[in-house]
């Protein structure tokens, strides 16, 4: 169902483990990565390659225990560019964040009324 945005059989793990609590874990989720969108959009608004790095990292690590592996994946690239401190494509590489974000946030807030 969820393709390249989500992985399926992360999601089933994450609602073996987490039982009942796999609704609050979704919204976790969906709350904290607002957050980490605002300090990547802040780092490179101000084009700050270390805040950047930092916010892409943690972004990186929460997208991928949430199987949210393309994010991920972009969230890898953005720290990157902080890394290097090359912040030529930080622009584009947050609007293609800022994209997936959206189709995720339908695809677990979908998810999340499975489970209401």
């Amino acid at each position: 169902m969820y393709g390249l945005h989500i992985d399926q059989a992360m999601l089933n793990t994450l609602q073996d483990i987490m039982e009942d609590e796999y609704p609050a874990l979704l919204d976790t989720y969906l709350a904290d990565s607002e957050e980490r969108l605002s300090l990547l959009r802040t780092a490179v608004r101000e084009a700050d390659p270390y805040t950047l790095r930092e916010a892409a990292h943690s972004f990186k690590g929460s997208c991928s225990n949430m199987g949210v592996s393309y994010l991920a994946d972009l969230c890898q690239q953005l720290e990157l560019c902080g890394q290097n401190g090359d912040l030529h494509q930080a622009h584009s590489l947050l609007r293609l964040i800022e994209k997936e974000l959206t189709i995720v946030r339908v695809l677990f807030r979908a998810e999340r009324r499975r489970y209401a």
